[in-house]
């Protein structure tokens, strides 16, 4: 039923269109609508949703329409579902038992048969079970020698016996006297035992005791023999010459030097010069021990020559020279140094410093004329430089008491010392131990009191740095000389066979 129409002109009045308005609905139609079902249908679902959200507006009319589709849609799987029933096949035929066992590892039936299918064959003909697995003939693997590590716990880690490790050691023991390198590799091979409750055999042990020598111990006949294969060595030192670029370490780096000697080159220079002062142009020379085994294996040693040629200012030639069983660098003319030697003759913390303060057991203030070192009772205490000992005893509130003269009036005081090591009269050299940590005389705990004297009178310890100076004279100087010249005669690179230093026996430094 139609209640109402509407006319449209067109511009002009040529034509016109008749629109009816639904009496229940109200919306305007036209009344000859020429669109298919499909867009009235998508135009209808445009205004009208079927699928709300059904957590909001709970209870109005649009969510009951959602809920209506949601069981509508439920309904239609459930309605077009397959069903469950088992699907037809072809009977399979019945195995027998032995036919059953032979198959049984193919199967998949880790409950129902005990978990063991799939893991091993069942028994025929051609497969009977094992009571035990069987072990592997023998065993190889590869150790390393850790850091602060030795042979025989290195062996022990890997699995050989305790008796086995003390036959090595006791075979190799005169070839790795001075222990084996951090990182050297042990071929070890451990043999079949006799049962499971018993160690491996060591049937095959392989490492490098040195860079000159190769050791192979091996079990002939049921006891381990040592095999030595001497290796040769070429002892030639590395020279390593070249021009400073933006820094000297990556100069001489680019030039192939080892970063040890590099190190210790700019250690030996720093001494002579100040670094900043060297400039881009000016020349290295570095000469250091190194040591090519006929395997392709190297050892770098220490430096052995410094040298530093610059475009303004004196060159350096330095040398590593043994003097009086000491080893210290010289210049070129044979005069040598040691500068800043000891900065503490004990181990241990500085506890009180040199000046004013209230002493502990006497209760007032007075002069502290040395500096204490807090260490453990028992300590060694060192000679902070080479000196004569000029008091060696009991000295009132100072205790056991130990003085050393050092030329040019300087003189060190050690007090406190539970025991002397040194007498008077003896000459000490720098590092030698001289006394123990105690507490004997005015003292609250063990400690050192560490004196400096300059001309008699006590001054600041921590004010004065030792320098001790050698000169080398006579066949000792021409020894020196001679080394230098063979060292700088080395051509870059290139092996030239170098005699080492065996200096003469000289007088001790002064």
């Amino acid at each position: 039923m139609f209640h109402g129409s509407q006319f449209s002109p067109q511009q002009g009045g040529a034509s016109a269109s008749l629109w009816v308005t639904d009496a229940i609905g109200g919306r305007p139609f036209a009344a000859a609508d020429s669109r298919d079902w499909r867009t009235r249908l998508r135009e209808w679902a445009d205004d009208v949703e079927l699928v709300p959200d059904l957590g909001q507006n709970v209870g109005s009319r649009t969510w009951f329409r959602g809920l209506a589709t949601c069981f509508g849609l439920c309904a239609s799987a459930l309605y077009l579902s397959p069903g469950f029933q088992p699907l037809p096949g072809a009977p399979q035929p019945l195995l027998d038992a032995p036919q059953f066992e032979e198959v049984r590892s193919q199967m998949i039936t880790p409950l129902a048969m005990g978990a063991d299918s799939g893991r091993r064959m069942g028994p025929t003909d051609a497969v009977q079970p094992l009571r035990e697995t069987p072990e592997r003939p023998q065993i190889e693997l590869r150790a390393q020698i850790g850091g602060s590590d030795s042979l025989g716990r290195a062996l022990s880690r890997a699995g050989v016996s305790n008796a086995d490790a003390a036959q090595v050691m006791a075979l190799a023991s005169g070839d790795i006297a001075k222990g084996l390198k951090p990182g050297t590799p042990l071929d070890i091979i451990l043999g079949r035992r006799a049962s499971r409750d018993m160690p491996r055999p060591l049937d095959h042990l392989a490492f490098r005791a040195r860079l000159d020598l190769a050791l192979e111990i091996n079990r002939v006949g049921g006891m381990l023999q040592v095999k030595r294969t001497p290796i040769h060595v070429d002892n030639t030192p590395l020279r390593i010459q070249g021009v400073i670029g933006d820094s000297i370490y990556q100069s001489a780096r680019a030039a192939g030097a080892p970063p040890k000697a590099i190190q210790s080159f700019l250690r030996v220079i720093a001494q002579q010069v100040d670094l900043r002062s060297i400039h881009s142009g000016d020349r290295y020379d570095i000469i250091t021990e190194y040591r090519r085994a006929e395997t392709g294996d190297v050892e770098v040693g220490d430096l052995l020559f410094a040298g530093l040629h610059r475009a303004s200012g004196r060159g350096i030639d330095m040398l590593k020279w043994t003097s009086d069983g000491r080893s210290q660098w010289f210049e070129a003319s044979g005069v040598g140094e040691r500068r800043g030697v000891l900065s503490a003759p004990v181990r241990g913390r500085m506890s009180s410093g040199f000046g004013m303060r209230r002493h502990p057991i006497l209760g007032y203030t007075r002069m502290h004329a040395g500096i204490d070192f807090a260490a453990a009772y028992g300590s060694p205490i060192y000679a902070a430089t080479d000196g004569v000992v000029s008091y060696s005893g009991r000295h009132g509130g100072h205790g056991n008491y130990v003085r050393l003269e050092h030329g040019n009036g300087l003189a060190t005081g050690y007090a406190h010392m539970s025991r002397i090591a040194a007498r008077y009269g003896q000459r000490v050299r720098q590092g030698q131990v001289i006394g123990y940590v105690g507490s004997s005389g005015l003292s609250t705990g063990p400690h050192l009191h560490y004196e400096l004297y300059r001309s008699g009178r006590t001054v600041n310890p921590l004010s004065v740095k030792f320098t001790t100076t050698a000169q080398l004279a006579g066949r000792e100087l021409s020894a020196f000389r001679e080394r230098l010249r063979q060292l700088k005669s080395l051509r870059t690179g290139l092996p030239v066979t170098v005699a080492q230093n065996k200096p003469q026996a000289a007088a001790p430094a002064t």
